[in-house]
Parts: C-alpha cells; sequence; structure tokens
C-alpha cells in the first residue's frame, strides 16, 4: 500500500459516536458561575427560560460525562456523518516537511461547516418543547446557514441577524440562508432597540457578533412563542460540537498515529472544542500529552490580549454574565474577511481550561492565512473557509519548525469548513487588496473599561 493510498480514513455509520462528550465531568476544577445580570448572583435554569428550551439549559449546566444523541438527531446526522479524515500528503510534500498532517474535514455538510452538529440538536430540542420560533445571529454565515437548514427539517420559522459587514461582504451566504426558509437581516438593523441606537450614529455600521446577538436576543425575549439559538460559545453548543473528535479519535487510530500538536480556529470556539474536548479528555487522563493550540485572528484576540473577566456576551448587555477571556462586549473588530471569529469573548469553557493551562492560544493576520490557505488548496483541492485558514496557518508553522529541526511531529487540523462563498475574499488576496489590520494595546484597552463591576 502507497503513503496515498492511506490519504483518507472514513468510518461507517455504524462506527459514528451516539453520545456526546462533556468535559466539565473531567476537570480538576469547575468553570467559574454565570451571573445574572442584574443580582450578580449565580443565575439558575429559571433565568434562562425565556432564551432556551429546558432541555438545552440542562445540558448547559450538566456535570455528566456522557449525554445520548437522541435518535431524531443521528438520523439527520447521517445525511453526512461521520464526516472525513485526510492525510495532507501532499501539502506535506510542498511544505518539504516530516510532518505527518491530517486534517478533519467538516465542510461535506449541508452547511459546508461544522455547525449543523449543534444546529440540528437545538433545532430539534425547541421544536420538541412547542417553540414555534427561533431567532440568531451570524457572522460570516456558516451558522446562520446552518440553522435555517435544521430549523426547516424540524417546521420552526428562523430569523436571522447577519454581521453588517459579512452581510455586504458574503451576499451568497444570504441567500442560501434564505432558501433554506430563514429570514435575514443586516445587523445593527432598524427592527430592535439595540440595532436602532448604533444606526442613529453610523448607518453604515458594520457590525459585530455581539449586536447581532443583541438583536436576536431582544427579540426572542419578547416573544412566549420564539427562542434564541446560538452558534457557539456556551457549553451545550461546544458540547453538541464533540462528535468530531470523538470520530477523529478513531480515526486517528485506524490511521495508526497520534497527535503531537492539535490546532483549531477560534471565534467563539465551538468547532475547536468539538476537535479538540475529546483529545483533551485523553490528555487528561494521561494516554496521550498532544500539545492544543487555539488560533485567533490579530484583530479580535481575546484569549491572546483580552482579560478573563466577567461580562456580557452581547453589545447591549442583555445576557447573563460569564467569566471569558475578552476585549469588551462594546468591542468592534475590524470588518477581516474571518467574520465567524469577528466575537469580543471566548467560551468561558475553553477561557477555563486555558487559564489552567490545559491549551495555548496564538494569533494571526489574515495575510498568513489566505497564503497558507491558497497553497493548501492547490495541494489537497478543498478552498478552505477563512477561519479555518487560521488553523491551517498554524499548522504550517509547524510544519516548517518540524522541517527545521528533522523531527516528524504529527498534527491534526480542525477544517470547520470550505470558502466556497468567500472567494471575494480569496480575489482580495490573490489581487493584493487584502491589508492586515493594524492592531494595538491602546485600542483594545479602550473597550475594557466599561466591563461590568462584579462582586468579590
Amino acid at each position: 500500500m502507497t503513503d496515498l493510498a492511506r490519504h483518507k480514513v472514513l468510518l461507517d455509520e455504524s462506527e459514528m459516536p451516539t453520545q456526546w462528550y462533556n468535559l466539565v465531568a473531567d476537570l480538576p476544577s469547575p468553570p467559574p458561575a454565570v451571573l445574572h445580570p442584574g443580582t450578580g448572583r449565580p443565575a439558575g435554569p429559571e433565568d434562562f427560560l425565556p432564551l432556551f428550551p429546558m432541555s438545552l439549559i440542562e445540558q448547559e449546566v450538566s456535570t455528566e460525562r456522557y449525554i445520548e444523541i437522541p435518535g431524531e438527531v443521528l438520523d439527520v446526522y447521517r445525511q453526512w456523518r461521520p464526516s472525513p479524515m485526510y492525510r495532507a500528503h501532499r501539502w506535506e510534500r510542498a511544505l518539504g516537511t516530516p510532518a505527518r498532517i491530517y486534517y478533519k474535514y467538516e465542510g461535506v455538510s449541508p452547511a459546508g461547516s461544522h455547525k449543523p452538529n449543534t444546529a440540528v440538536a437545538q433545532a430539534y430540542y425547541n421544536a420538541k418543547a412547542g417553540v414555534r420560533r427561533l431567532t440568531t445571529e451570524t457572522g460570516a454565515g456558516q451558522w446562520g446557514t446552518s440553522l435555517a437548514f435544521a430549523a426547516a427539517l424540524f417546521g420552526l420559522e428562523c430569523e436571522v441577524w447577519q454581521v453588517g459587514a459579512s452581510y455586504d461582504q458574503k451576499p451568497y451566504r444570504r441567500m442560501m440562508i434564505e432558501t433554506f426558509g430563514a429570514t435575514v437581516h443586516r445587523s445593527p438593523s432598524n427592527l430592535t432597540e439595540s440595532g436602532r441606537r448604533l444606526r442613529a450614529t453610523d448607518p453604515e455600521h458594520p457590525g459585530s457578533l455581539g449586536i447581532a446577538i443583541s438583536e436576536a436576543v431582544e427579540v426572542a425575549a419578547a416573544d412566549p412563542h420564539t427562542r434564541y439559538a446560538l452558534g457557539s460559545v456556551l457549553n451545550h453548543v461546544l458540547l453538541h460540537q464533540t462528535i468530531i473528535g470523538q470520530e477523529a479519535l478513531a480515526q486517528m487510530a485506524k490511521f495508526g498515529d497520534t497527535p503531537d500538536v492539535i490546532v483549531g480556529c477560534t471565534g467563539g470556539g465551538s468547532n475547536f472544542a468539538g476537535l479538540a474536548f475529546p483529545f483533551l479528555r485523553e490528555k487528561l487522563a494521561g494516554r496521550i500529552d498532544p500539545t492544543i493550540r487555539a488560533v485567533e485572528p490579530t484583530s479580535c484576540p481575546s484569549l491572546t490580549q483580552g482579560v478573563y473577566a466577567y461580562d456580557f456576551g452581547d453589545e447591549a448587555g442583555l445576557t447573563p454574565l460569564m467569566k471569558m477571556h475578552t476585549l469588551g462586549h462594546g468591542f468592534i473588530p475590524d470588518p477581516i474577511h474571518a467574520g465567524g471569529l469577528r466575537y469580543h469573548g471566548m467560551s468561558p469553557l475553553i477561557s477555563h481550561v486555558y487559564e489552567q493551562s490545559m491549551i495555548e492560544a496564538l494569533a494571526l493576520g489574515q495575510t498568513e492565512c489566505f497564503r497558507a490557505g491558497v497553497q493548501f488548496a492547490r495541494t489537497e483541492g478543498i478552498v478552505p473557509a477563512p477561519e479555518s485558514a487560521h488553523a491551517i496557518a498554524a499548522a504550517a508553522r509547524e510544519a516548517e519548525a518540524a522541517r527545521a529541526t528533522g523531527q516528524e511531529t504529527v498534527i491534526l487540523i480542525a477544517l470547520s469548513g470550505h470558502g466556497h462563498f468567500d472567494l471575494s475574499a480569496y480575489d482580495d488576496y490573490l489581487s493584493g487588496r487584502m491589508v492586515d489590520e493594524v492592531t494595538s494595546d491602546e485600542r483594545f484597552a479602550a473597550s475594557l473599561v466599561d466591563l461590568p463591576t462584579v462582586a468579590g
């Protein structure tokens, strides 16, 4: 068997995981409590009921190690899962590295990304609870596409607020969301109080994920038949994504290899956690010892330059307070092409394990990421989403280090989705129009002065 004959490993449907994995059960210490924004005390399940059905709230606070995936959800997953894992032989040769590079590819889903793994689950639980409509935000559009797809399957209406910069950059994402049956608004919009406040100062406001969340939450909280769905950040969202890492563990075993380095892009953290958390379980148990690295954009470096503090998950301060790495809920990132990474905060659970030194973090500029993404496309035949290109660029750095030392490092990438709707971004790169954003400590510091005051 040649090396290229071992280019891909697939799992049978019978090998697809039937449980989600909850990292909280294996942590030495639990993450800090979520706080009620009015009282400053730990929030109870009833505080989340205006936004989420009880089944998802129970998953959010669960300490159980495994949670069964409902049969109806598994039936939808089987449309594209288990997803493939590839060995990047041709890219390795182009890099001239002795490293062995593998990538777990989530772009085979109906939305072209990892996001349906949680969208299908959230739509199912909401439909089961009698909810009629879901509201949500989306950055680059993968999450909005995924929730629109899932809502259609379970007979729910869906309304999406898309970050203004991405709405303008990626019209085909909007069209795909609408094709699946959802309504899309450019955020900030004139439909909400939080949106009107911002548009009054700038009618062409580029928006942010925090602003879009405020709008979607505002609408959901005002209607008893509507609930809100979030595409990242929260524990139950990361939980649903762990099917990725559980499949990857089985696929790496079939390849007969063990990763030394695991990299994934991070905005709110869901695709990174989905791959990394099952491997972190194995690391905590002493069975493997990989370096696990989160990769974020230099324009929105919540882990590497943010502070670990309680903050709102949205711009208007409508959500509970979560302790997370944050640049401040009022921070407006530059309108880079990786719209899914333009979030002011990081998942509280990822922030917690980062504080415990269980994972590392790296921030990269977008031109380096697109350069790596183009090389990857020309060797592996997949045009990566701009978000995924951050993980690819970090892997390229690891491969270069392996070339310099001659070490046969084993690298595993979370390739979260394809970039078929991001070709205008690649056009900017290929034509030389793309520039790296200018960042400074002063710019990040300005938004941190408005962090909420939390007693104790």
